[in-house]
């Protein structure tokens, strides 16, 4: 852990491959990593990590890669994503990552932006993205892949395998001994560490941010500082690290902690393979901690009448319990004693069903987390708690476990300063804070003003000096009225819902109150219908459903109980699809994108408020030859009686 790290360990310690090359020579046998093949966990040593990224580097190297060149990285999480990190830098590259459902387009954008001149992908669907856009790519030199897999008979003279590269560095290092070695310790603490991308919620085009060891040191330190990482510790790591969050978490806090990581055999077998290890440090988006209470409420409306009764027996338990620790309460004997007794029974083996049953630090970060949820993951006693931080603005709040606040995302970390403006916005500076954006000084110089950063984000520091996220600033909306609302907070509290897979809240100065498009939750829903054998053939159908409609309602009628009167959904439709990241309505970590949305679904939101009931949309449909096309379908308009009052 970082605490006790003597001053020379820092000195040497100020780039990722020499923390890397120190690790191997203190802690070689050790495990680093381990990852599924096969359905076996196969260890990978600090040794293995260091011998991997060193024949990598310099095979890239013997291949023409220079300093200053950018790697292009696509592919899921696997060790061979960040030895491609590691080795980028370690040749004084840039790594930059894209996450492996992006489209031909988003590839094509980040590789030109970045003027990457190499790529490491995962397997054949990246190989087939880059061939279709190699022409666009004219730095493009080499598409290294390492899965193997339907690549055969590929033939194309810029593809090579993963494996082939790890050989040439060997053979480079025979002819250039001890070149490998002085590269990683000529590299410095300021040197460019990596570009990571913005999400891209306000704009369709994200913005590259430049980030160097140091300012990415500081984030993981900050964090480290908070919750010490144990070398014992496993990690199970959801996302590559493209996002600002995993190159602090998944390279930075597992290189200076020696923790474990661990990677799933493939994305289908996540949520598995998590169960299997058990992870002690888990942080993951909002959303996706959402999905997961809402998947194990949907899954009690299924379970025999012994379990239900179970349920309903001993989660007020875990629920009042979490209530008295987040009030700074004691409980009486009697009810620590039937709190003992419902994690016996209930508690623990819910928490063993979401692979929790070893977490002690538990991260949510990138949106706003629903109070259902926070609340449900701290009745099965889990420190679940928001964090706040910016991929350019770098790392800003988190609270130790014993102060842990729903309504906050936490006091100020130590180092940084935070002002709110007189507009709201949240603007603060601390050490690592991102250098710019690639090759955009106009966009530089609107972000950084004065030496701080300016979020975007609207909201408050309490009495308590802890920070309040609102929504994005754009994103907060007047109403007629002149009652102001944040969509986000309205769209978090919908998704807690196990009907309810996501929501769009839609408001503004030319409206007079709030209406929602819903996604319903099909696999649930489905399964709702099924027992009560009403029919359907599509999702459309299933979703316009006047059953489902009323069962909507319920929740939104529960969700509106809640909210003050001005805010409170009036008129919902339940859309005839999922919201796609294919489709620009949500970020590649499913944020919407709420400015596309209101360009793209404008027909639908002015019927709404045209007090239209009924609203005809092309609905894609899949053929059963295979094959996709449309089919009119008219979406239903429930308005909601007595969400006015």
């Amino acid at each position: 852990m970082i605490t006790g790290m003597d001053e020379a360990y820092r000195e040497k310690g100020d780039t990722w491959p020499k923390v890397l090359k120190h690790n191997c020579e203190q802690y070689g046998d050790k495990k680093a990593m381990r990852y599924k093949h096969h359905g076996i966990w196969q260890p990978y040593t600090w040794r293995e990590y260091y011998s991997d990224v060193k024949c990598l580097a310099l095979g890239l190297l013997s291949l023409g890669f220079k300093a200053g060149d950018a790697l292009l990285i696509i592919g899921d999480n696997a060790p061979q994503w960040y030895n491609a990190e590691i080795a980028a830098e370690a040749d004084h590259g840039i790594p930059v990552g894209v996450y492996s459902d992006a489209s031909t387009e988003e590839i094509a954008f980040v590789a030109k932006n970045s003027g990457a001149a190499f790529a490491v992908v995962a397997d054949q669907e990246q190989v087939d993205k880059l061939l279709e856009i190699k022409n666009e790519l004219p730095l493009l030199k080499k598409v290294i892949y390492w899965n193997y897999k339907g690549l055969a008979h590929y033939s194309e003279p810029i593809l090579m395998g993963y494996k082939q590269v790890l050989e040439l560095g060997k053979a480079y290092d025979g002819e250039h001994a001890g070149l490998f070695e002085k590269n990683v310790e000529d590299g410095k603490a300021d040197d460019i560490c990596a570009l990571v991308y913005t999400s891209g919620t306000t704009g369709n085009v994200p913005k590259a941010a430049v980030h160097s060891y140091k300012t990415i040191r500081a984030g993981a330190e900050a964090y480290l500082r908070l919750d010490p990482w144990r070398e014992d510790d496993n990690v199970v790591p959801y996302l590559p690290p493209v996002w600002i969050n995993e190159q602090w978490f998944g390279i930075a806090c597992h290189l200076l902690s020696l923790s474990v990581l661990n990677f799933a055999e493939d994305p289908e077998t996540q949520e598995r393979d998590n169960k299997e290890i058990g992870p002690n440090i888990v942080f993951h988006e909002a959303r996706l901690w959402e999905s997961r209470a809402a998947k194990v409420q949907a899954m009690m409306l299924g379970v025999d009448a012994l379990k239900k009764l179970a349920f309903r027996l001993f989660m007020p338990v875990g629920y009042r319990m979490a209530d008295l620790k987040l009030q700074s309460k004691k409980p009486t004997v009697f009810f620590r004693i039937l709190h003992m007794i419902a994690n016996i029974v209930l508690l623990g083996r819910m928490r063993k069903s979401l692979g929790l049953s070893n977490a002690r630090i538990c991260y949510t970060s990138g949106a706003t987390l629903s109070p259902d949820a926070f609340r449900f993951y701290h009745a099965l006693d889990l420190p679940l708690k928001s964090i706040y931080g910016t991929t350019e603005g770098g790392a800003l709040t988190g609270a130790a476990n014993e102060d842990i606040r729903p309504e906050t995302v936490g006091p100020v970390l130590k180092g940084a300063e935070v002002k709110i403006t007189d507009q709201g916005e949240i603007i603060y500076r601390q050490p690592g804070m991102f250098l710019g954006y690639y090759k955009d000084p106009n966009k530089t110089a609107e972000a950084l003003r004065d030496g701080w950063f300016y979020s975007g984000d609207v909201g408050l520091v309490n009495k308590d000096g802890e920070v309040v996220f609102l929504d994005r600033k754009t994103n907060l909306v007047a109403l007629t009225g002149g009652v102001r609302l944040a969509p986000q907070a309205i769209e978090c509290r919908l998704r807690s819902s196990p009907y309810i897979k996501d929501a769009w809240v839609t408001a503004g100065p030319d409206k007079a109150y709030v209406s929602a498009v819903i996604v319903i939750n099909y696999d649930t829903v489905s399964g709702w219908a099924g027992q009560r054998r009403l029919s359907f053939n599509t999702f459309a159908e299933l979703a316009q459903k006047a059953e489902v409609y009323e069962l909507i309602k319920q929740d939104v009628d529960r969700i509106n109980s809640d909210l003050p009167a001005g805010s409170r959904v009036r008129k919902f439709v339940n859309l005839h699809k999922e919201f796609s990241p294919d489709e620009g309505e949500l970020t590649r970590t499913r944020k919407l994108k709420a400015s596309y949305m209101e360009e793209r679904y404008a027909g639908l939101v002015k019927a709404i408020y045209e007090d239209k009931t009924e609203i005809p949309v092309d609905a894609p449909t899949r053929q059963r030859e295979g094959g996709t096309g449309v089919r009119k379908t008219v979406l239903n308009v429930m308005s909601i009686k007595g969400a006015a009052a």
